[in-house]
């Protein structure tokens, strides 16, 4: 199914709308998307990490502020 959305002619608030829609409509029925496998991968690495002590953890104050300064 392909679906005609006229981005040209959206403002930027009419596609955030739009956006949010689509995923408070996927978000009904989680289990229904499916997750690639990386992902196990990225999660299960994570918890090996923490279990054994060697996962580093960032105030969240900080982590925003060195992802600003390295997007500049």
């Amino acid at each position: 199914m392909s679906v005609q959305i006229p981005l040209d002619t959206m403002t930027v608030e009419d596609k955030l709308r739009a956006m949010e829609d689509i995923w408070a409509d996927l978000r009904r029925q989680p289990d229904d998307i499916p997750s690639p496998e990386w992902h196990h991968d990225v999660l299960s690495d994570r918890e090996r990490k923490r279990k054994d002590g060697s996962l580093l953890y960032t105030d969240w104050t900080a982590a925003k502020e060195r992802i600003r300064n390295t997007t500049r």
